[in-house]
């Protein structure tokens, strides 16, 4: 292994915790064009059992690194075609340690647009101003200085001399890498973030109005709160740092101990450096890391969240009424039987004073019965309190057990737009498409979540903020994972299904779905090698997550790989069991006859093998199953009829930094603030909840007027 790679794998090693072999099998595995959620399933004993979140954390960090050395390499060579590549300056290129180390480090050799200390130098001070830097005793600065002075350069005095000098010297110390780096650290351990406000007018910022705060202290929220507000022209921001302290480091860096004539000059240009050069610079690149922080750190909570939202579990052999909310142009409703097909469309006028809900409640009612509707599946957007009330009125009068939810309808209207909804349901306008969307979500949330961009699923913070490559990346990745740990059934999924199964891209997944209309329904998973674009290592990567329920072979319904399939007969042939045998006591068996044996016999690692006995045992298995249902409800309540210490279920809506919104089935979600959320100390939220999670709550404050209400999960 070459030095640049074995560096590389110790860093991985020491940063994950991960011995040698798992960090340079993971890299050879990800080197190879494997997925991620291949890796993670299908290669445990060659990494070690490293899952999709640490691969992925892994993969970044990989190629992050190998940026860095591929900058280390252009700094390099760069410095040495100008022919001022010294051992030293190699050394400090060598032992850099971040992007901006080597930014420092290349700052003296950078081609530079002109500038007060190049239009010294082009007036020929520069040997001027190396004698007052070497502050030699018997130096007159000012003597020196007058046999500089030419008019035809601009060098009009001896004081028009020294000011160029002192600005080549500046830039000098400015450029300075140790300076730099020892600048830098300062500042952002005793540096402060300072805030005023701009405008004379209350906003949703004036909490940051007079604020400060130290900038290795600063929570991510914040960062990206100032940053909002001072976008809008509500605030304005600075870094304030002790500045005397700053100038004084330099001075003592520059200076000797006995002051010369020329020390005066040197300590000007010090200061002039930190001040003009140093300081802004340092405040920009400082502000753009808490920046790329906090995006980073909000766009994790942002993954995390879509994921709880994406495996909430489905509700299935339901039939589901979509209710989409609205006021003037009526509420949109449509009925889906338990398979998602649409059995009945409509609007119904119920959210204003001068609607008639007899009609509309009898229009409702027609429609539930024919259809023999089970759940009310309500959009929590515009109008949904008071359709929420309706709905609760209506069911009790019905002579049936009909229950309604309220669903996060977040990028609903997003999708009933797209071209996608379109070429789905033609027949609908948009409006309709968008209560089938509603709908569905309760089925399937993971299914038709997959057709919505993710970036309009609102389960963050300041996601219109961040940097759109990485957010677009990171919630890839979350969609892409929870898909793959699911699974779909390759007959019925639909393009934007399939488009995130590991090794397929969206030309692959629409061939699949063409090749299904051609041919009809797939028979075995070794049929998607006929299908158009899908070559042998697409195949690899895919077929292990794609299931077929009455295909010809009983293990393509598993999570068994076709790779393993040899090995997963000759264990049932092993343990002595036949074609259609109950299989509920396979892994007593596999112990009994003990599985190194096993594993020794089918060559097999033991993970893999106990991977095919849970597969075996749980064909079609969804993981979503296990997890608690939605919260169903029958009737509603108001933010009125909540009273202080009331218990009450809820499910979380979002977790963000400072807390969680918790959906209690009032118009209004409540706010478990984050020293509200367990007796132990935690540093975010997210270590305790998730989106989707069923948890009780007791009220402690309801504000009717700005409609906020504070809760707790303590002491419950």
């Amino acid at each position: 292994m070459e030095e640049k790679s074995r560096k590389i794998i110790e860093i991985l090693c020491a940063e994950f915790n991960l011995k040698a072999w798992q960090a340079e099998n993971a890299t050879a595995l990800i080197d190879d064009g494997n997925t991620v959620p291949f890796i993670a399933r299908y290669r445990k004993e060659a990494t070690g059992s490293m899952d999709d979140t640490l691969l992925r954390d892994f993969h970044k960090r990989l190629l992050a690194l190998r940026t860095l050395e591929e900058k280390r390499d252009d700094t390099m060579r760069l410095i040495d075609e100008q022919g001022k590549l010294t051992d030293e300056i190699a050394n400090a290129i060598y032992n850099a340690k971040t992007l901006s180390e080597l930014d420092d480090i290349y700052r003296p050799f950078r081609p530079k647009r002109r500038t007060r200390a190049s239009i010294a130098k082009e007036k020929g001070l520069e040997p001027l101003a190396v004698l007052i830097m070497a502050q030699d005793k018997n130096t007159n600065p000012e003597k020196e200085a007058e046999k500089y002075i030419d008019e035809q350069k601009g060098v009009e005095s001896a004081e028009d001399a020294l000011s160029g000098a002192m600005d080549i010297i500046a830039e000098d110390i400015s450029d300075n890498a140790d300076f730099r780096k020892k600048l830098r650290e300062f500042t952002q351990q005793n540096g402060f973030i300072v805030s005023k406000n701009s405008k004379d007018e209350d906003s949703v910022y004036s909490n940051y109005y007079e604020f400060s705060q130290k900038i290795d202290g600063l929570a991510p929220h914040r960062i990206l709160a100032l940053n909002r507000g001072e976008k809008e022209g509500f605030l304005s921001v600075k870094i304030e740092v002790d500045e005397e302290r700053m100038i004084s480091f330099l001075i003592r860096k520059l200076t000797p101990k006995v002051p010369t004539p020329s020390t005066t000059y040197v300590e000007t240009a010090a200061a002039d450096a930190y001040k003009r050069l140093i300081a802004p610079s340092l405040s920009t690149e400082i502000r753009n890391s808490l920046t790329e922080s906090a995006e980073d750190s909000s766009i994790k909570v942002f993954g995390k969240n879509l994921n709880g939202l994406l495996m909430q579990p489905p509700v299935k052999g339901s039939t589901v009424m979509g209710f989409d909310p609205g006021y003037r142009t009526g509420c949109k409703v449509a009925v889906v039987n338990e398979t998602g097909k649409v059995l009945d469309t409509g609007v119904v006028y119920c959210t204003l004073p001068n609607h008639d809900k007899e009609k509309a409640k009898k229009q409702l009612t027609d429609m539930i019965l024919r259809n023999n509707v089970d759940i009310v599946s309500i959009g929590n957007g515009t109008a949904s309190k008071e359709s929420e009330i309706f709905i609760s009125e209506l069911i009790k009068g019905i002579d049936r057990r009909i229950y309604y939810v309220m669903t996060n309808e977040a990028g609903a209207s997003v999708y009933s737009a797209s071209e996608l909804a379109a070429a789905e349901f033609p027949e609908y306008d948009v409006a309709l498409r968008s209560a089938v969307s509603i709908a569905r979500r309760l089925q399937d949330p993971l299914a038709e979540l997959v057709k919505i961009d993710p970036k309009s699923i609102g389960v963050g913070q300041y996601q219109h903020d961040m940097n759109v490559t990485k957010l677009s990346s990171e919630l890839s990745d979350v969609v892409e994972d929870c898909v793959n740990s699911v699974g779909v059934d390759l007959n019925t999924a639909s393009p934007s299904l399939l488009g995130y199964i590991s090794g397929i891209n969206k030309t692959v997944a629409k061939n699949i779905t063409l090749y299904r209309e051609e041919n009809g329904k797939f028979k075995s998973r070794s049929e998607l090698l006929n299908v158009p674009k899908l070559g042998k290592k697409a195949y690899e990567q895919c077929a292990g997550f794609l299931r077929i329920s009455d295909g010809t072979n009983f293990l393509d319904n598993t999570s068994v790989h076709p790779e393993s399939y040899n090995a997963a007969l000759g264990l049932l042939k092993t343990l002595g069991y036949g074609k259609g045998d109950n299989l509920s006591d396979l892994n007593g068996r596999a112990k009994e006859y003990g599985k190194k044996k096993l594993c020794d016999e089918l060559d097999l690692g033991e993970i893999t093998l106990n991977d095919i006995i849970d597969a075996l045992l749980k064909p079609g298995r969804d993981p979503r199953d296990e997890l608690p249902k939605p919260t169903l409800r029958e009737d509603v309540l108001s933010m009125e009829d909540l009273k202080p210490d009331m218990v009450l279920s809820g499910v979380v809506r979002n977790v963000i930094d400072f807390g969680a919104f918790i959906d209690i089935g009032v118009h209004q979600d409540g706010l478990v603030h984050i020293s509200q959320i367990c007796d132990k100390y935690i540093k975010h939220p997210s270590e305790v909840l998730s989106v989707g999670d069923n948890v009780d709550v007791k009220v402690l404050d309801i504000d009717l007027k700005k409609k906020r209400i504070s809760l707790t999960m303590k002491g419950i």
